[in-house]
């Protein structure tokens, strides 16, 4: 961000560099993601006031083992280096030795710390989240020994005076104790910065920013009924008003009282140019008879191809179009986004030979700030916290063909397990849940009479970032209530199950 001051992380491939990112912003300080190997010259240019090492799968030891310039470590700019970050920095600075560990240390350890100064100042022994198969033996010339564990001597290593920290645990995983307090001392104490990321003078910047880039010029949005479509394309409106249409197209495959909640909202309460495409008969033909997921995630993202173009056709000259793109897309695709229309990570792909412009104006933001943003644009907040929702539907939680008899069973399920979880005041607690329906039916007895219905599923998990996710412990009293509504109100229903598996092995979704 510009004239801001930030923090910036290294992503050497660990899964929880977005994660660090965010724990930094939470701080309200503003940070960005960039590969290990960004050149030099373009991070002084960035001038960051502190460098974060991600942690990585790889092992130091490796024979192509992702390195660094180690003329970083001259430029005077604080560092903080994580799991794997920390293995090589002792690597690469004089006199620092590692070695692989034959028992490799995975999950919950207990910290004995050392030496509380810099970023352990007024840190307690406490519990941290481990995972590493290398460790670091002897420790560079000019740092001292932080913090240790029953199976790792160096977990912590500290140069006060060149200001680099390393260390071998996760301190933005929710399992490390004092990891919040870890980070705040390398921002505050150790880097100096101060607080600046504002979401409030975010909202300004970009609305002024879309202003100047869009002009006089018309724009179109493709909304999908996610959060992510719906906050950038209010965000959008906000700046450039009736220049703004958006086009909505009901598939058939949205949850219960969706599709009308999208056309209240915009069409309504922000009164905002919406063409809404009644394509349910159309997506249901071309998924008759078919049953392999991928297979349908085609058909889906091909026909809402169709459809968009069908429609943005009879609008006339549109000379940009806007994306629900957050900041966890740009950094997985590993480059910039170029100024063409890139696939879209809602509705399965937009044509490429479309000559538009993108609008991303959510392209900084992490799907907590979006929500944030959302509730701050006057979105309802139904829309703001629905739940993460894949782009092809309820087409891949119905295992098998997707009827219209199926989508009936299973919106009305689905609308019962979200109506009992609002209920219960754990809507924001539970990172996600949904019903599934499987392509088999089961024996039942009700009234006295057997049946042959089908079971319904149910999935709830707790999560940080997806990646890895844990059943949910619900409530004995929920699950029965949640089970017994399903049965006494679901026609063709006669069974529900819990799913209580976590990931991994399994995937959040079934499909």
């Amino acid at each position: 961000m510009k004239n801001k001051e930030q923090i910036l992380v290294l992503d050497f491939g660990g899964r929880q560099s977005q994660l660090i990112a965010r724990r930094i912003r939470e701080n309200r300080v503003y940070s960005c993601v960039l590969p290990y190997n960004t050149d030099l010259k373009k991070i002084k240019a960035l001038a960051p006031k502190g460098i974060v090492f991600s942690g990585g799968p790889e092992s130091v030891f490796a024979e192509d083992a992702p390195g660094i310039d180690p003329d970083i470590f001259d430029l005077g700019i604080p560092v903080l280096t994580i799991g794997y970050g920390m293995q090589l920095m002792a690597k690469m600075l004089p006199g620092g030795k590692l070695e692989k560990q034959q028992d490799r240390e995975y999950g919950k350890s207990e910290l004995d710390v050392i030496d509380r100064d810099g970023i352990f100042a007024g840190v307690e022994d406490s519990q941290v989240w481990m995972d590493h198969g290398d460790r670091v033996v002897k420790i560079p010339e000019g740092f001292i020994m932080s913090a240790r564990t029953a199976l790792t001597p160096v977990a912590a290593m500290s140069n006060h005076d060149k200001k680099m920290y390393g260390v071998q645990f996760d301190p933005e995983h929710v399992f490390t104790a004092q990891g919040t307090n870890i980070l705040k001392n390398f921002l505050f104490e150790v880097c100096g910065v101060k607080t600046n990321w504002n979401l409030d003078d975010f909202i300004d910047e970009q609305i002024n920013s879309i202003k100047e880039k869009v002009g006089s010029a018309r724009v179109i949005s493709a909304l999908s009924g996610g959060v992510d479509s719906a906050v950038a394309s209010a965000l959008v409106h906000r700046a450039i008003g009736d220049q703004l249409t958006c086009i909505f197209v009901n598939h058939g495959l949205l949850r219960k009282g969706e599709a009308e909640e999208v056309k209240e909202t915009f069409a309504g309460e922000f009164n905002i140019p919406l063409v809404y495409v009644d394509a349910r008969k159309r997506f249901l033909e071309k998924l008759k008879g078919v049953s392999e997921p991928e297979m349908k995630r085609k058909i889906i993202g091909e026909e809402f191809i169709r459809v968009f173009e069908e429609e943005a056709g009879k609008l006339g000259e549109a000379s940009f179009l806007v994306q629900g793109t957050l900041y966890s897309d740009v950094i997985e695709s590993g480059s910039d986004t170029t100024a063409t229309i890139k696939s879209h990570h809602n509705v399965g792909g937009l044509p490429e030979d479309m000559d538009l412009d993108l609008i991303e104006p959510l392209r900084e933001l992490f799907k907590d700030e979006v929500r944030k943003i959302g509730e701050a644009l006057g979105l309802p907040e139904e829309m703001v916290w629905r739940q993460p929702f894949p782009g092809p539907g309820l087409a891949i939680r119905i295992i098998g063909e997707v009827t219209e008899e199926k989508l009936s069973i299973l919106r009305e399920a689905d609308a019962i397990i979200r109506e009992e979880i609002k209920e219960a005041g754990l809507s924001k607690e539970i990172w996600q849940f949904f019903a599934v329906l499987p392509d088999i039916k089961s024996v039942g007895v009700m009234g006295n009479e057997r049946t042959y219905g089908y079971p319904v599923v149910f999935r709830a998990v707790t999560s940080n970032d997806a990646m890895t996710a844990e059943w949910a412990r619900l409530p004995y009293e929920l699950l029965e209530r949640i089970s017994s509504r399903i049965v006494n109100e679901v026609d063709s229903v006669n069974r529900v199950v819990y799913d209580i598996t976590s990931k991994p092995p399994a995937t959040i979704e079934w499909e």
